[in-house]
């Protein structure tokens, strides 16, 4: 079901939905962008193929679906794509998760095809989103068109309040962004996401990489970012970051169901799963200050 905003909400909070068609809305200096699209064609699917230097896809990749974040006085913009996100797997290029042997027949494409598992199956990835300015912005450092860049995140031990984050208050904006997904031969589970949330205090963001290899592994690497709304010259955006892993075996060693069944929500038990890396950084935009 697709959201719907209140009209009167949007006006009260100074906010106004985007125009031509466009899902999304400005707000307190802010442009928030989804883009929604079927999945890539066959002809798409072999020129990512031809990009990435690899014979392996997602079975679903929604190439065209996207999220956008823009900064409008600076023209920062971070956004997130399912091609960058495989640009990641890529280059992080894990190697395999074992399956059982009485399983590995389920990956073949064809009847009698030798399955050879010697690469990165789950498509893990370690993206947490892509990083650009804007061309048509405030001239940001001379740039003169939309380039990508890395910008300056900071570490910091300051963290999102998600229990303010679960306080009641007016959702302006929602949405729910597939950008792969994979059901490894009916083994399992591997899925990226990115959801968007906008609320009169600011906007609030969740990519996460979900992958369950049943009987054999679960792995969950969440980013979240935050923005809160206030000094109209300064904007400052919390990036926090956890990887989660576990196998069955552990899992069911602490008493925990051992049937994939119990594990279809990465919601609901990703407490259960021990942290193997998490840090917190910080990005500060500043409007220059006209001479």
């Amino acid at each position: 079901m697709e959201w719907e905003s209140d009209e009167r909400e949007l006006k009260a909070a100074g906010a106004e939905v985007l125009p031509e068609g466009r899902r999304g809305l400005r707000i307190h200096g802010w442009e928030i962008e989804s883009r929604k699209r079927s999945i890539l064609t066959s002809l798409q699917l072999q020129q990512w193929e031809e990009e990435l230097q690899t014979s392996h896809l997602p079975e679903m990749v929604f190439g065209d679906n996207s999220l956008v974040i823009k900064h409008v006085n600076t023209g920062t913009k971070i956004h997130f794509n399912a091609f960058d996100a495989l640009v990641g797997w890529k280059r992080e290029a894990l190697p395999p998760v074992e399956v059982p042997a009485a399983e590995q027949w389920k990956f073949r494409s064809k009847p009698l095809q030798q399955v050879v598992l010697d690469y990165d199956y789950t498509f893990t990835t370690p993206y947490s989103g892509s990083e650009t300015f804007d061309t048509n912005a405030e001239r940001v450092r001379g740039l003169s068109n939309e380039s990508s860049c890395s910008l300056q995140w900071e570490d910091c031990a300051e963290k999102i309040d998600l229990v303010a984050l679960a306080s009641k208050e007016p959702i302006l904006f929602y949405d729910e962004i597939i950008l792969y997904e994979d059901e490894l031969a009916d083994n399992g589970i591997s899925l990226l996401t990115v959801k968007v949330r906008v609320m009169p205090s600011g906007w609030f963001l969740l990519l996460r990489f979900w992958l369950r290899v049943d009987g054999v592994l679960m792995r969950l690497r969440d980013t979240r970012l935050h923005c809160l709304f206030g000094d109209h010259m300064k904007s400052v955006i919390l990036r926090e970051s956890c990887w989660r892993e576990a196998t069955f075996q552990a899992l069911s060693s602490k008493g925990y169901p051992s049937d994939c069944a119990a594990y279809s929500d990465p919601s609901t038990i990703s407490e259960r799963l021990p942290i193997i890396m998490q840090k917190t950084q910080k990005l500060s935009i500043e409007i220059p200050c006209k001479q």
